[in-house]
């Protein structure tokens, strides 16, 4: 089997296996540029951009190059849909939930209220109809997508006062990270902020936010959320498995040998794996500093959970009202949903839920 036949049909596992950059030095040389929606401060995030730059360069033997610019390098954060959608640059890695005030379907890409955890997400996407119907929403702007990651199950987000009822939520002014969570928010009093993580700490130190959420205990800590905002409510109901994606202008990816497609797809499998396993091992330990450090670990109460579900509820059935399409997503997903929680009461459910209370 020659070089070319490796990188084809043997699969990313078999391509790292053998250390083998295919051979591509008859082809011209790709150089592509791909915009980040998030800050270099983050190694999570911004870290599966620069994984999936080196693996391209590794798997090309450096003849197909992708530049990583953070935030605000070449175009705002939350202007990475149309530098893609005008081809302006190639690629962007971002969440999908920024962008729902082009359209609402671009919350499932990322997150919904109540939707799917990490594990769950990867199996809608890959085995289920999720890539498929994303891509073909997508297309109209000219976008091609692939994970970049998961965060997975997120917290609930730090707040400079305790959230002990849904009174609580009323009048409060939250940065909150788009989509469908926002207008949920706001059925229960909240005013949602739509802001860059890089601008939040001095909006919370100045008192013109009340509250944000993020992501989880490691970047969160890196951010100095803990130092400005002492409550740190969880879970993050709004975000189960938040999904952040490479998107790729659908032009230049198809301008692009088969091998060199082969060479994304597989960086980007690589890229999305790592993110996700770093947060895994960087979490606790984060959280333990946090807690050390003076943070007070609160969970949502029940009732707090419950007026949050029933205006999910109340958000999706308007949209689905207004929107074939997002009907026709939102139910496929749910579906799926279903099936994995089935499969969870069983499995991995039954297993946390004794683990957690053992001695280990």
């Amino acid at each position: 089997m020659d070089r070319r036949s490796v990188i084809k049909n043997a699969g990313i596992a078999g391509v790292l296996a053998t250390g083998i950059a295919p051979a591509v030095h008859a082809q011209a040389a790709v150089r592509w540029r791909l915009a980040s929606s998030f800050p270099k401060s983050l190694p999570t995030i911004f870290g599966s951009a620069e994984k999936f730059s080196e693996t391209v360069k590794a798997l090309s033997g450096g003849k197909f190059e992708v530049s990583i610019h953070a935030a605000g390098e070449i175009v705002p954060a939350f202007g990475v849909v149309d530098a893609i959608q005008d081809s302006t640059i190639e690629m962007a890695q971002t969440a999908s939930y920024y962008f729902t005030g082009k359209d609402p379907i671009f919350a499932f890409g990322c997150a919904v209220p109540f939707g799917l955890t990490a594990r769950h997400m990867d199996a809608w996407m890959e085995h289920g109809n999720g890539r498929k119907l994303m891509d073909e929403f997508y297309a109209k702007f000219n976008i091609l997508s692939m994970s970049s990651g998961n965060t997975g199950t997120q917290m609930g987000g730090w707040y400079r006062k305790e959230i002990k009822t849904v009174a609580d939520l009323k009048g409060l002014k939250m940065r909150m990270g788009g989509g469908l969570f926002g207008e949920s928010m706001a059925k229960l009093g909240v005013v949602a902020q739509n802001m860059p993580a890089g601008e939040v700490y001095q909006a919370l130190e100045k008192g013109t936010l009340d509250a944000t959420e993020f992501v989880g205990p490691f970047d969160d800590e890196r951010l100095g959320f803990n130092k400005v905002a002492p409550f740190y409510h969880y879970p993050g109901w709004w975000e189960g498995g938040a999904e952040l994606e490479f998107f790729i202008n659908k032009k230049a990816f198809d301008a692009l040998s088969a091998e060199n497609k082969a060479i994304v797809r597989a960086a980007g499998a690589v890229a999305a794996r790592d993110m996700t396993a770093k947060y895994d091992a960087q979490n606790p330990i984060a959280l333990k500093r946090l807690v050390a450090s003076g943070t007070k670990l609160v969970a949502f109460p029940k009732a707090v959970m419950d007026a949050g579900f029933k205006s999910a509820q109340e958000v999706f059935a308007a949209h689905e009202a207004k929107s074939p399409e997002f009907k026709k997503i939102h139910q496929d997903m749910r579906a799926f949903q279903r099936d994995q929680i089935l499969w969870s009461r069983f499995s991995e459910w039954r297993y946390d839920s004794y683990i957690t209370s053992a001695k280990i």
